[in-house]
Order: C-alpha cells, then structure tokens, then sequence
C-alpha cells in the first residue's frame, strides 16, 4: 500500500445522502478477478444515458471536474453490499480522498484496507469544500488530521491504529512481514508434519 501523508488535489462535489455500492459500482460490472479497470464503470448508471454515451449533466463528466482526486458527498455514503470492488472503483478512476458525513461501517473499513482515506466531517464543512471550484485545490494533512484550503483549516479524527497504517504504507500483508525472520525461526524450530 501506497504511503498517505500529504496530499493536495482538486474535489468534487456529490453531495446525495445514501449513495449505495451498487450506485458506486453496478453489480454487472463485478466479473472481473483483477482490481484494476473498475474505475471507467463507477456510478455508470449516473455517468451514462441508456446508448453508452456520457451524461453531460453528472458532475463527474464536467470537463473542469474530471482531474478531482478528493470526493465530497452527503450521509451514509457506501451503504448496502459489502463489496470491496466500490472501494476499488473509485481508486481506479483516481481517488484519493472521500469525504462525507458518515460511511457504511464495511465500505469504511474496505477503503482504508486499500489505502483510500475516508474522512468524515460534518455538513457545515462539507457544504463548505463542496463550492470550492474546479480550479482550488485543498491538501490533506493525515499526521496532523487537518484539511487545509486557501482561507481555513479543518481538523479530523481518524483511529491512531489506521492513521499509523497508512501513514507508513502497511497493509496485512507488510505487517505480517515484519515478522519475517521470526516466522522463519519458527518454522525452522517446527517439526514438519507429513
């Protein structure tokens, strides 16, 4: 997993409450066995009309909004099925950051397994953040917990555990590595069973 320390980028707004994992990512686009390539189907049924092509009225198809990395939207955001192929969706299409005032316990813990930062702020802040234009910027400072803009700073709590992981880049599997050379000790002292 990637380290998250600092990071700077552009936000978009989708503010509806209740956006579901099957909005995030439409169960018929769930066949594929790789992480990658989930992105150019996130919120299909909103990006495009009934032929394939774009629709010009979803903010994510704004051409100004198309490079935002940082996600602002409503209540109980990745609500229903715990599909870890929403969290993935969206990191795909290039998301770093999402931001909304309350998450799905699963989706919530499946982003930050794979290194995508949900922050959870209240409707205030985030009414705030969601009318910065395309062209503002705002960074994330995850050892300080704050989001800074050009005119405020917003603190942000996050479990020290998981602040801790990304952080550092760990995931499972890395922390689980750093016992290398003792699970070798131990496997070496173990008698094999056959």
């Amino acid at each position: 997993m990637e380290k998250f320390t600092v990071y700077s980028g552009t936000t978009v707004p989708l503010m509806n409450d209740n956006i579901d994992t099957d909005q995030i990512i439409p169960k018929n686009f769930l066949k594929q066995v790789d992480k990658a390539g989930f992105g150019k189907h996130l919120f299909d049924e909103w990006r495009h009309l009934e032929d394939g092509s774009s629709n010009p009225e979803f903010i994510l198809n704004a051409p100004e909004r198309q490079q935002a990395t940082i996600l602002i939207s409503g209540e109980n955001f990745g609500s229903g099925s715990s599909r870890e192929h929403a969290a993935w969706a969206l990191q795909d299409y290039g998301f770093k950051v999402i931001i909304a005032g309350s998450y799905s316990d699963i989706f919530y813990m499946n982003a930050l397994k794979n290194g995508l930062l949900p922050i959870r702020l209240n409707q205030e802040i985030r009414t705030i953040l969601s009318q910065l234009t395309a062209q503002q910027s705002i960074t994330i400072d995850l050892p300080k917990q704050e989001i800074h803009t050009q005119e405020a700073s917003y603190p942000f709590q996050i479990d020290a555990t998981w602040k801790e992981k990304l952080v550092n880049g760990l995931d499972d599997i890395s922390i689980t590595m750093q016992y290398e050379d003792e699970i070798q000790a131990y496997e070496k002292n173990h008698p094999a069973y056959k």
